[in-house]
């Protein structure tokens, strides 16, 4: 993970929210469960104990990358697509200038991916891929170059919205 997060105000919130619950009831859920698997005896051969203790161990790592995430993240305050200019959680249009073809798909931070789960109508972007660095802060009208596996792809903006 690279040092730069952007995230919307709801996607920090989101991810608050998953840190206290993770911290709470997921601390007590994986506490619970080691408890009835050390009830069952020896620990060497339980595979229940086994189980919980890497459960236990991945929703640790969780929490600290939550954290780690909310302390040196910068949450954008304006509205994606205000002023017409691209950025997380924007909506975009472009035009692949060599091919015609149109893509809509909405730019969304890698740790926040998940938030825009539900939003099944757009195709979601990485602000940290090649196409989400060559468009965030780009405006309707621009045209960019984009590094792909295949070679380099121009790509004109056509609308930017929420």
């Amino acid at each position: 993970m690279g040092d730069e997060i952007i995230l919307t105000r709801e996607g920090y919130e989101k991810l608050k929210q998953e840190l206290e619950h993770l911290k709470t009831a997921g601390r007590a859920h994986s506490a619970e469960r080691i408890r009835r698997a050390r009830a069952q005896g020896d620990l060497s051969e339980n595979f229940e104990y086994h189980e919980a203790k890497r459960a236990q161990a991945m929703l640790e790592g969780r929490i600290r990358e939550l954290q780690r995430i909310l302390e040196i993240a910068q949450v954008v305050e304006h509205l994606p697509g205000e002023d017409g200019v691209v950025t997380v959680g924007s909506v975009v249009t472009v035009e692949d200038l060599e091919h015609g073809e149109e893509w809509t798909f909405r730019v969304v931070d890698t740790a926040s991916a998940a938030v825009f789960g539900a939003d099944e109508e757009y195709e979601h972007v990485s602000a940290a891929s090649p196409i989400g660095q060559a468009i965030v802060g780009r405006k309707v009208g621009d045209i960019v170059q984009v590094e792909t596996p295949g070679g380099t792809v121009d790509y004109e903006i056509l609308s930017v919205h929420t």
